[in-house]
């Protein structure tokens, strides 16, 4: 047979992958993968259908429906204070992961830099290293996980070309403050330095937070790419559907890679996803709908052995297990699946040297009888 060199050789099964199929087959609550247990909105669910009827059934345009782009502007300006040009600097995308890898593989050249903040999702240093980019990556530590902004000053060289943040945060729920931003802001100043904004849980902030994404801040938003995705404010993650926004000139080398690797995105999806973002209650909503299950699913754990992270953003909620048990969190996780029957992530999957600070990741964006089960197994730990 002829041999094949691998390019990703230390790639495996993701951890999400993994964790979700020991759940099914041991009848396991499934706390371990970013998915919703209830349904999405049933008017949206009409939108496409209806979308479906009236022959919206082909390919889309290269870089979307044109209808759902403006929505987005819209949306953008109105949030952000950002203008983007619909039609030369917004592409819909199939999902969020899509836009991260075409981003990178459409600027990113073999033996540039790019810095990454670990636990980091584990779509980024793939996408880099098929690109024949250098991964350099600056580790975060519990419980707060803050940017260690004077590390990211020793990294930066005539190489780095990209940085990656993420926020709110996967997995550790953190966000970015506006201390975060004078630091970024001061280091890519006079530097050739892109930025790759992963922000797919922009509306999932709590406590009254503010979101601080790339679009708020001109001289930052003129250097980035920013994605986002519907998947996860419209409990809709099997749609795959998302978006990337960016200066023209960086979203016309995005396109170019885009129309090679999907062309277009589900059509009837972004028809029906356009005219659902008409209503700005969907998206506005969010922050009191998730905070409310992020505060339940707090509170029953409060009585249990684990030590609970903070949760600024996102629908994950981290907890620490020192108080429980040696083992390594992978190890943890698995027994926790078999014998309590709930499933989480192990956060040392989020870390390129697989750094063990005995952390689980639990998805709260479950129904309520669902956090109720999980708690009752939980607190027998």
């Amino acid at each position: 047979m002829t041999p094949i060199i691998s390019k990703l050789p230390q790639t495996g099964t993701t951890i999400f992958t993994i964790m979700s199929a020991l759940a099914n087959e041991v009848g396991a609550i499934n706390l371990s993968q970013g998915f919703p247990d209830f349904n999405t909105s049933p008017e949206l669910i009409e939108l496409v259908n209806t979308a479906m009827k009236q022959g919206h059934n082909q390919y889309a345009p290269m870089p979307g429906v044109m209808a759902l782009r403006e929505q987005i502007a819209q949306k953008t300006e109105k949030l952000y204070g950002a203008v983007y040009n619909p039609d030369t600097e917004i592409t819909i995308t199939a999902g969020g992961t899509q836009a991260i890898f075409t981003a990178i593989t459409a600027v990113i050249n073999p033996n540039d830099e790019v810095i990454i903040f670990e636990p980091a999702f584990d779509c980024y240093a793939p996408a880099i290293k098929l690109a024949g980019g250098i991964v350099k990556s600056l580790e975060l530590e519990p419980p707060d996980y803050r940017i260690p902004w004077d590390m990211v000053r020793r990294l930066i060289n005539n190489k780095t070309r990209m940085i990656i943040l993420n926020t709110p945060h996967n997995p550790t729920a953190t966000t970015l403050k506006q201390e975060d931003i004078d630091e970024l802001s001061a280091i890519v100043k006079n530097q050739d330095i892109l930025i790759l904004s992963d922000e797919v849980y922009e509306h999932l902030i709590y406590d009254g937070e503010t979101h601080h994404g790339m679009a708020r801040y001109p001289e930052l938003q003129q250097r980035s790419f920013i994605v986002a995705s519907f998947g996860k404010p419209f409990h809709a993650t099997g749609w795959k559907v998302g978006y990337c926004m960016a200066p023209a000139f960086l979203m016309q080398e995005f396109r170019k890679v885009h129309q090679f690797l999907v062309f277009s995105v589900n059509a009837p999806l972004q028809y029906a996803i356009a005219e659902h973002l008409k209503d700005e209650n969907t998206y506005l909503s969010l922050p009191d709908f998730f905070q409310q299950k992020r505060d339940y699913f707090r509170k029953g754990l409060q009585e249990s052995r684990f030590e609970l992270l903070p949760c600024s953003g996102s629908y994950f909620q981290s907890v620490t297990f020192n108080n429980i048990t040696d083992e390594k969190d992978s190890d943890f996780a698995l027994r926790l699946t078999k014998e309590i029957g709930v499933a989480s992530i192990p956060t040392s999957a989020f870390y390129t040297k697989g750094t063990d600070h005995h952390v689980l990741r639990f998805c709260f964006a479950k129904r309520q009888e669902t956090l109720d089960n999980a708690v009752d197994r939980l607190l027998k730990v």
